[in-house]
């Protein structure tokens, strides 16, 4: 996947095609790094791994060969000038993305058997154990979200389930793919873009560890997460936020809304997040800080 990062760089550069909308090596650039990043992170989980060492290597070994597929059949396509994703315009065309469809769910199968494990492994700090089984339950829900894209659009559906250029299934909710989007993302400004709850779903494999490393790295300077029980409980609020916000993104683009552009009901649901996320972080600290103020005269009266 770094290899491939790295061709498709250059592949933009020396490649002046476009496919709907976006430069025909956007897609394998974003999926040769965000596959990257998901499976050095699930290797390093893995390595965490104290029961069903033999299942995890098989599990990894399957993820990694069905991202390779994947990346195999968007390459290719890529170098044919044609869509990978929804794509049935030939039967040829609609064949690769069967393979790819097959793929995916192998691989979700897998990062799930990877989850069980991490379940089933007695780590010896409760906040990692806690961090690393939420965020790949968290990855696993955003990766499962990505079905919803397969579905025909109601455009799709007048049409008897065949859109233009018989494709079936689409990125946006609310307008036409490669219209209006963000720089880099390539997320849609103009309606809903379910690529986006899918995008931050998945990488909560990453985030929610990385969340609990920064707490570890405060540490030293803030006494109350030198306690176990405080990064647990903040792993906890950091999770139930995360998921929070990950429902509100799904809701968000299945209206047709764009990300940049949100609604009132959009607006109040993401201040209750994080109003929510606020108390739940103060009572994690306070408890604790109440709990050490009411030991003082036991250990005084022990002394």
């Amino acid at each position: 996947m770094a290899v491939l990062a790295v061709v498709s760089a250059v592949g933009m550069v020396v490649d002046d095609r476009v496919l709907a909308g976006s430069a025909i090596w956007f897609k394998p650039l974003k999926f040769s790094v965000s596959l990257l990043m998901y499976a050095m992170t699930l290797a390093w989980m893995l390595s965490l791994a104290t029961r069903g060492r033999r299942v995890g290597w098989w599990a990894g070994t399957v993820v990694a060969l069905t991202g390779a597929i994947e990346m195999v059949v968007i390459v290719g396509q890529v170098i044919r000038g044609r869509r990978s994703h929804f794509n049935y315009e030939t039967a040829f065309d609609g064949l690769l993305f069967n393979i790819m469809a097959v793929t995916i769910v192998t691989l979700w199968i897998g990062s799930l058997i990877i989850a069980v494990l991490l379940f089933r492994s007695r780590l010896p700090d409760r906040a990692s154990a806690w961090a690393i089984r939420l965020g790949a339950v968290i990855a696993l829900v955003g990766a499962g979200l990505g079905n919803l894209m397969t579905q025909p659009t109601p455009e799709q559906q007048a049409a008897g389930g065949r859109g233009v250029s018989d494709v079936v299934g689409a990125h946006t909710v609310g307008v036409p793919e490669g219209g209006p989007s963000m720089p880099l993302t390539g997320w849609s400004t103009t309606g809903g873009d379910l690529r986006i709850p899918h995008f931050v779903g998945m990488h909560a494999l990453q985030l929610i560890p990385l969340f609990l490393l920064l707490l570890v790295a405060l540490a030293p300077r803030l006494a109350r997460l030198r306690d176990e029980r405080v990064r647990l409980r903040l792993v906890l609020v950091a999770s139930g936020s995360y998921a929070a916000v990950l429902a509100l993104l799904t809701w968000q683009a299945l209206r047709g809304q764009a990300l940049i552009h949100p609604d009132g009901a959009t607006l109040t649901a993401a201040a209750l997040i994080a109003a929510g996320a606020v108390a739940g972080t103060l009572v994690s600290l306070r408890t604790t800080a109440s709990r050490e103020a009411s030991d003082v005269p036991e250990k005084e009266l022990a002394a």
